[in-house]
């Protein structure tokens, strides 16, 4: 019986340290790919911040009562560029996307622009409108891509397909943190700045004209930089659930073979009982 336990026990730890072998190789990948990834989100980030600068500074300036891609509407339906992971065994980075959205839309109809495999998967099982059905990767996404996205959106908002626009994708904050972060697209929401921080920009021929200019790019450097950003929080998070997965089969392993050590004494014990009594008789 104990060496029916025994056999079992061993196993058991052939295939911890199999599944533990698996995840330390993951969190190897996942390490040498952060560096790269946090240089590119880096990169991205100066682009996004002088459009955004240059479009706050227009729509401050806007005059008429009523400009496109600044004036509110009655919102009949929304759009979110949602921005998941390409494969799971991240812990809940995906999931914490998926409940953003859920928690964000709150009945309201919507329709998505996914990009990655899993928001694909997510959208297309609840039914979902698409707004593009092809598969676009986080890690591999490029500016050309994300300007032809900036175009369709641009479209689809002019014609009333949608009344906002909204991006949700995670931040990478540190190795440790990645927070959800959900952005007003469109309309453009005008932030209140101080007076003394506010440049004066002289446009010609007017504000209105470089905004329908300018947008579709300033849509397409906001949605690069989200993606960079997103994929560096995904490598961190898929890092830090394997480190953590790694340390609990090892800690499991250390439990079993304790376990196993037990039970043989136990046999050794329950053996040498056995001859000592033979041998009194």
């Amino acid at each position: 019986m104990a060496g029916a336990s025994m056999k079992a026990i061993k196993l058991r730890i052939k295939s911890v340290e199999s599944t533990m072998q698996i995840t330390k190789a993951m969190q190897l990948v996942a390490t040498s790919k952060l560096r790269r990834a946090k240089e590119r989100m880096e990169n991205s980030k100066p682009y996004a911040v002088i459009s955004r600068d240059a479009i706050m500074a227009a729509v401050r300036q806007c005059a008429e009562p009523q400009v496109p891609f600044v004036t509110p509407r009655p919102v009949k339906k929304r759009c979110y560029i949602v921005i998941a992971g390409e494969r799971g065994l991240a812990g809940g980075y995906n999931a914490n996307i998926f409940k953003a959205v859920a928690a964000h839309a709150e009945g309201t109809p919507y329709c998505v622009l996914p990009i990655g495999r899993k928001a694909i998967d997510k959208f297309q099982h609840l039914g979902i409108e698409l707004l593009d059905q092809d598969l676009f990767h986080v890690e591999g996404i490029s500016v050309s891509t994300c300007n032809r996205l900036a175009q369709q959106l641009i479209k689809g908002y002019r014609s009333g397909d949608f009344d906002e626009l909204f991006l949700i994708y995670t931040s990478f904050q540190s190795m440790m943190t990645q927070e959800v972060q959900t952005e007003q697209l469109l309309p453009v929401l005008p932030v209140q700045e101080e007076e003394s921080r506010v440049a004066v920009t002289v446009y010609e021929p007017s504000p209105e004209e470089m905004l329908e200019a300018v947008m579709p790019n300033f849509l397409a450097g906001r949605l690069y930089s989200a993606a960079c950003d997103s994929f560096a929080s995904e490598v961190s998070a898929r890092r830090n659930a394997m480190d953590s997965a790694t340390k609990n089969a090892g800690e499991m392993i250390d439990g079993l073979r304790l376990k196993f050590n037990r039970a043989r004494q136990g046999a050794i014990t329950q053996e040498i009982t056995e001859i000592v009594a033979g041998a009194e008789q």
